[in-house]
Parts: C-alpha cells; sequence; structure tokens
C-alpha cells in the first residue's frame, strides 16, 4: 500500500505552444492571455488542472488498476451524464447530492452528519486529495446560507508564463453556416467569430506539494507519482482540438526534500533564455539553466531526490540533466506506473 505524503516537493514544469490559443481570455475575444507590459503569454493553473482532471475521467478502470489503483477514481470537478447520456454542466450542490446518494445518504446534509463521509470523499475524489475544493453540504445554514467542508489542496501550480517575448498573430474571422431549422426546412443561419493564435510560446509552471496539507487529505505518494506521469501524458492526448493543437511537454522536474518543511521559492526564477525574441519554433530555444542548478547544488543537503525528464528534442535538456548529476544531487526518471496501451 502506498505511503502518506510526508515530505516537501517543488515543480518546474515546461512545454510549447505554437500557432494555437493556449489560454483564451473571454474578455478580450477569446484572444491568448497576455501580459503586454512584458509581452508574457499567460495560461492559468486552472487551465493546466482541467487537462490533467479530463485526463483523469478518461482512463479506464482497466488503466487505473494497471496505473496501481484498486478502481477507478472520480474527480470532483466535472461535468455528468443526465438520463440519455449526455454531458451536462452542474452545480456543486448537485454534484455533492449525487455523491452523498452514491454514500448512501438522502442529501449531503444528511451525509455530513456522518464523519466517515469526508474520509470517503477523499478516497473516492483524485482531484480534491491533490488540488483541494469546496464543497458544499447544505443550504440554508450558516451566516452565509449554506454550510461548506473546505479542503485546501497539497499541490498548487502558479499561473504560467511564457520565458519568451511571444506574438499574437492577425486574427482571421471565422465562420460556420448551418442548414434552417428542421422545421421550415429552408434557409441559414451561421457563427462568426476570430481564431486568435500565438506565434510560438515556451510556457513555463512553478508548483508545490505540501506535506502539511497533504495530511489533511489523505495524499498518498502514489497520488504524487501519478501527478508526475500525467503531467507528460494529459496534454499531448487532449490539446487536441482546433485550437489547441500544437502544445508539447518539454520539461519536467520535481525536486523532493528531506522534510516537511523546505521550500526555495519559485524555480523559474532559475531559468533564463538566451534569446527571448522572435522565436519561432523549439529550434531557436537555448535555455541557460546556470541559477537552477546553482540554487539546488546550495540546498543539496535538504534534497532527497529529483524525479526529471525532458523531450529528447529539447537540446537543453540534457545539459540540464547532465548539470544536476554532476552537482552531486540524485536525479531519477519520472517513471510509468505500469505501460498503458
Amino acid at each position: 500500500m502506498s505511503e502518506k505524503v510526508k515530505k516537501d516537493s517543488e515543480l518546474l514544469y515546461l512545454y510549447d505552444a505554437k500557432l494555437c490559443n493556449p489560454n483564451g481570455d473571454p474578455d478580450e475575444e477569446n484572444k491568448p492571455r497576455m501580459d503586454y507590459e512584458t509581452g508574457r503569454n499567460l495560461v492559468s493553473d486552472v487551465r493546466l488542472k482541467r487537462y490533467l482532471r479530463d485526463y483523469w475521467l478518461a482512463l479506464s478502470e482497466e488503466e487505473w488498476r494497471a496505473l496501481g489503483y484498486d478502481s477507478k477514481p472520480d474527480v470532483w470537478v466535472r461535468q455528468l451524464e443526465d438520463e440519455s447520456g449526455a454531458l451536462q454542466r452542474v452545480s456543486a450542490k448537485q454534484r455533492i447530492d449525487r455523491l452523498a446518494k452514491e454514500f448512501g445518504a438522502k442529501s449531503a446534509k444528511e451525509a455530513a452528519k456522518k464523519p466517515e463521509f469526508s474520509r470517503w470523499l477523499l478516497q473516492k475524489l483524485i482531484d480534491a486529495r491533490l488540488f483541494g475544493a469546496t464543497i458544499p453540504i447544505g443550504e440554508g445554514e450558516g451566516e452565509r446560507g449554506g454550510a461548506s467542508l473546505t479542503l485546501t489542496g497539497p499541490a498548487q501550480f502558479s499561473w504560467g508564463y511564457s520565458l519568451n517575448r511571444v506574438e499574437i498573430l492577425p486574427s482571421a474571422t471565422i465562420s460556420s453556416q448551418f442548414a434552417g431549422r428542421e422545421q421550415e426546412g429552408k434557409g441559414q443561419y451561421g457563427t462568426f467569430g476570430k481564431d486568435w493564435r500565438i506565434k510560438y510560446s515556451l510556457l513555463a509552471f512553478y508548483g508545490m506539494i505540501s506535506a502539511w496539507r497533504a495530511s489533511h487529505t489523505m495524499l498518498m505518494e502514489q497520488d504524487v507519482n501519478l501527478l508526475d506521469y500525467s503531467l507528460l501524458e494529459a496534454l499531448p492526448l487532449l490539446a487536441t482540438t482546433r485550437s489547441k493543437l500544437g502544445q508539447t511537454p518539454r520539461l519536467y522536474l520535481r525536486v523532493q526534500y528531506k522534510n516537511d518543511r523546505t521550500f526555495l521559492g519559485d524555480l523559474r526564477e532559475g531559468l533564463r533564455l538566451k534569446r527571448v525574441e522572435g522565436l519561432k519554433d523549439l529550434n531557436d530555444v537555448e535555455l541557460d539553466f546556470t541559477g537552477l542548478v546553482k540554487r539546488l547544488q546550495r540546498a543539496k543537503d535538504k534534497i532527497e531526490k529529483i524525479i526529471f525528464w525532458a523531450h529528447p528534442n529539447l537540446a537543453s535538456g540534457k545539459l540540464l540533466e547532465d548539470a544536476l548529476k554532476g552537482s552531486g544531487l540524485s536525479v531519477g526518471d519520472v517513471q510509468s506506473p505500469s505501460p498503458i496501451n
């Protein structure tokens, strides 16, 4: 059986995006999110977690067992199927009421009276164990109109930002045409929109896993290994819509410390692109990791191990791996719990 998480970790995750829209901003015609002052492309942590949740939902019972789990976990933040099998958006209240019935209670309010309900939820919901959740228990209770179970997730990500200055390509107006209403059998109607895309963006995320927080959500080492693995699998498998196609993981490392009270801070601060303007693809990327390696080397006595992966086409990745090993740090690969075909 997997052990509970008792040691802190920090994460660095890089992926690139080419001729696509990594994260549209609904307040700006769905343009790619940008920090216009610095020219950086932005991606929210919510977008990254959505890829992970959708990936976990897509895995079959058999695949979850191959990953070392006794059964397929559920996900708290998700759509549900209606009676016809179609996916529909539901409120958090509807979601918890359905889970309460699965638990064997008539309502979430009734289930919440049983101390084992919270434990049951955490055992069932993989994203709640990792990212936390705010779960409404009842309506009309408390000063703000309803009681809730608030879980602060031990695994958190910052917003991602590009290491290079990013160019947004001029948008073409796109349209879709459909036949007229079936009852009338004539006429046409359509919709128009903008197709915003970036030329090339090398995005970097910083994350952390708090052992103190993990004790409250029953996070297991097995779940952390799953997160390592899923960050490499989810993006290429799920960023496959027309606007998202063109995104590829390039580098991942997780620094696991020897105790539950060590954090170095944002690992992106040790990265520098030798060229930040005019990048068109991965061939233009030259990353300098000198600052990162020095930070990790100074904290070597506090580091238990570094889990590392780099895309074979990222030349700088091999250089970083060699530098880490040359500094006397313990470096291991991201392990696939079991091959999935």
